[in-house]
């Protein structure tokens, strides 16, 4: 399966959807979609991982270094995420500890 990346601008938060599988050959995909949001001057950012089916370790080495990066330009990057399967593997491994991730990309542009 591919990726899927839309970005929509919201009161100054860029909101990337992410649809589809984020893996080792995907992810690059989408690190380089957060690169350009970040070179473009938008420090706040929300990523909706919805529609995503499935997430490894380089997908969450890439949303760690788009964490990385706004931070560096004390910005926020804030998740979208309610799929218990994907909210495991953001438990498991610490990361829910690390990002502000919430029920809809409301909630997560509210949290602004």
């Amino acid at each position: 399966m591919d990726l899927t990346l839309t970005t929509r601008e919201v009161d100054g938060t860029t909101v990337v959807a992410v649809g589809g599988e984020i893996d080792v050959y995907t992810a690059p995909k989408l690190r380089d979609t957060i690169t350009e949001v970040v070179a473009s001057g938008s420090y706040h950012v929300v990523i909706d991982l919805e529609a995503v089916e499935f997430l490894d370790s380089t997908g969450l080495g890439v949303l760690v270094g788009g964490l990385k990066k706004v931070r560096a330009h004390d910005g926020s990057l804030r998740l979208v995420c309610t799929q218990d399967r994907l909210l495991k593997i953001f438990r498991i491994t610490g990361l829910a500890k690390v990002f502000d991730i919430h029920d809809s990309a409301d909630a997560a542009l509210a949290a602004r």
